[in-house]
C-alpha cells in the first residue's frame, strides 16, 4: 500500500512570531503554517489573546523538539492596573471586586521583593492545565472553581518600571510554568487594593535573540514581494527559520560518524565520546554536524535514540 500523499511542504524549522494583541495563539499558528504552507505546524507555550511577542511556531520536524521550549525560562513586561480585581486577572475579565489603592512605596518594595526566587504559586483557574482530563479554563468558563496545587517556580529577576496612579509597569524572568496574571493578582492582595494585567508582552523565551522576531505582516508582504518578483516564497519565507534544533540548545551536543548515526537513526543505542555521563544530549551526525535527534545515556554509558529527525525524500 502506498503511503498518504503529504499536504504541504516538508519545511522544518522554527519560526520567531512577534504575536498581535487580540489573537488567540491557534489563530496565529494557523496562518504561518498557511503561509509557510507547511504540511505540520505547532506552537511553544500559548499567550493569551490579550498578550503580544514571542511565540515560538515550529514547523515539519521541529514540531518534535518544541517539548524542550516549554521547559525553558521567559521573560516578560507586564503593566497592572490597580484597584480592581478581574475574574480572570486580566482585562479580558470582568471586574469583581474594587478598592482604593492606599500604599508607601516601602509596601511596595516589600511586595514585590515577596516574589522574587523560589516561591509556589496557585495556577489561575482560567489557565490551560488540566484536572480529571479538563483544561482549567473550561472549569472556570461553567463557574466552576477545582482544586490546583501550588507549584513551585523561580523569578529570577523582577524590574521595576513605574508607578503612576493606578498602574505599575514591571519586568519579570521566570522560569517555565509561572503564571503573570497570578503574579499581578496576588501582588495585588498583597497591596490590599487588587490588581489585573491590562498589557503584557513576552519579550524573550529562553536564549532565542528577539531581534528575529517577525509579525503576520511582515511575512505577508514578503509573500506579495515574491509574488510580484515571480519567485517561490519559500526564497524569501525560509530564511527567517530558526534551526530545527533550537528548541534543544540548551542540551549538550553529540557527535557522531555516518557509520554509527546509521544505527541510531535504526533505534539503536550507540557509543559516542565525549557523550555526558547521564541526561539528554543532542545528536549530531558527521563533518557537517546535522542534526538527527535526541538521545538519552543508557545505563551502560550509550547514547540511546529517543526522539529522531525524519528524512523525507526531495
Amino acid at each position: 500500500m502506498s503511503r498518504p500523499r503529504r499536504r504541504g511542504r516538508d519545511i522544518h524549522g522554527v519560526l520567531l512570531l512577534d504575536k498581535p494583541q487580540g489573537a488567540s495563539s491557534n489563530d496565529v499558528l494557523q496562518k504561518v503554517k498557511r503561509i509557510y504552507n507547511a504540511n505540520r505546524a505547532g506552537h511553544t507555550g500559548a499567550l493569551d489573546p490579550l498578550a503580544t511577542g514571542m511565540l515560538p511556531i515550529c514547523l515539519g520536524e521541529a514540531t518534535k523538539f518544541s517539548r524542550y521550549l516549554l521547559d525553558s525560562d521567559k521573560r516578560y513586561r507586564v503593566i497592572a492596573k490597580l484597584g480592581q480585581r478581574t475574574d480572570t486577572s486580566d482585562a479580558d475579565g470582568q471586574i469583581v471586586q474594587e478598592r482604593p489603592v492606599n500604599f508607601s512605596a516601602q509596601q511596595l518594595a516589600e511586595a514585590l521583593d515577596s516574589f522574587r526566587g523560589d516561591t509556589l504559586q496557585v495556577p489561575s483557574m482560567f489557565s490551560a492545565l488540566k484536572y480529571q482530563g479538563r483544561k482549567l479554563y473550561e472549569y472556570a468558563r461553567e463557574g466552576i472553581d477545582v482544586p490546583r496545587e501550588a507549584r513551585p517556580i523561580t523569578v529570577y529577576e523582577l524590574l521595576f518600571i513605574r508607578h503612576d496612579g493606578d498602574e505599575l509597569e514591571l519586568e519579570i524572568h521566570c522560569s517555565k510554568g509561572t503564571y503573570i496574571r497570578s503574579i499581578i493578582d496576588d501582588l495585588g492582595e498583597k497591596l490590599g487594593c487588587g490588581a489585573h494585567v491590562i498589557y503584557l508582552r513576552r519579550l524573550a523565551v529562553s536564549k532565542y535573540p528577539a531581534e528575529r522576531m517577525v509579525t503576520l505582516e511582515q511575512l505577508n508582504a514578503l509573500v506579495a514581494q515574491a509574488q510580484q518578483q515571480e519567485i517561490d516564497p519559500a526564497t524569501l519565507l525560509d530564511p527567517l527559520l530558526m534551526p530545527m534544533d533550537s528548541p534543544a540548545v540548551d542540551f549538550p551536543a553529540v557527535n557522531i560518524p555516518p557509520a554509527t548515526a546509521a544505527y541510531f537513526k535504526n533505534g539503536q543505542p550507540v557509543r559516542a565520546s565525549g557523550a555526558p555521563a547521564d541526561g539528554l544530549v543532542r545528536v549530531t551526525e558527521g563533518d557537517q554536524h546535522d542534526f538527527i535527534g535526541m538521545g538519552e545515556i543508557d545505563d551502560q554509558g550509550r547514547v540511546a535514540p529517543r526522539r529522531l529527525v525524519v528524512e523525507y525524500p526531495a
